[in-house]
C-alpha cells in the first residue's frame, strides 16, 4: 500500500467543517443544502468509499440523528461483533462514535462526529466488492488509519 501523503479539504469551502484526507482518497458527489451537505470520499485503486454527510441539528433532532445512526452500524446482519469507541476532543468540540464491525459485512467501520449542539457528521466505508473480511483485511486497515485522521483532524467552522 502507498505511504498516505494528509491534505485539508479546505478547498471545499462550503463545508462548515475542515478535516484532513489522503492523497488516495478525492471528494466527489457534492451536494449541499442550507441543511444537509453529502459528499463521498471515493479510494478508486482500492474499491472503496465513505459516504459523508453532514446534518444542521438542533436539541429536539440530535438525538434522533445520533440514534438513527447508531440503528444504521447495528444494521449488519452479518456481524459478528460490534465495537465502539468514544471520541472526545473538547478543545475543538468535537465528539463522536467510531464503529468497528466484524464479519462479512458491508459497511465495516462508520462514525459520527457532533459539536452536541448543531452540527452532525456521519460517515460509513462500503467497499465496491462482496463483503469478505480476509480478503479486504489489508485495505481496511489502511482506510481505518484515513478514518482515525480524518477524526482527529476535524475541525467545525465557526
Amino acid at each position: 500500500m502507498p505511504e498516505p501523503v494528509y491534505s485539508s479539504i479546505h478547498s471545499e469551502s462550503l463545508f462548515p467543517f475542515d478535516f484532513s484526507i489522503s492523497n488516495q482518497a478525492r471528494v466527489v458527489n457534492c451536494n449541499d443544502s442550507i441543511q444537509k451537505i453529502w459528499f463521498n470520499l471515493i479510494y478508486p485503486q482500492l474499491g472503496a468509499q465513505i459516504y459523508c454527510t453532514f446534518f444542521s441539528v438542533n436539541k429536539e433532532n440530535l438525538r434522533v440523528r445520533a440514534e438513527e445512526s447508531r440503528k444504521l452500524a447495528f444494521a449488519q446482519i452479518k456481524a459478528s461483533g460490534i465495537k465502539e469507541y468514544a471520541y472526545d476532543n473538547p478543545l475543538q468540540n468535537v465528539y463522536g462514535i467510531v464503529y468497528k464491525i466484524d464479519g462479512n459485512v458491508t459497511s465495516p467501520s462508520q462514525f459520527v462526529l457532533t459539536d452536541s449542539v448543531s452540527s452532525f457528521f456521519r460517515g460509513a466505508l462500503y467497499f465496491d466488492s462482496e463483503p469478505n473480511q480476509d480478503s479486504i483485511a489489508p485495505v481496511l486497515d489502511y482506510i481505518n488509519r484515513d478514518i482515525q485522521m480524518l477524526i482527529e483532524s476535524f475541525r467545525w467552522k465557526r
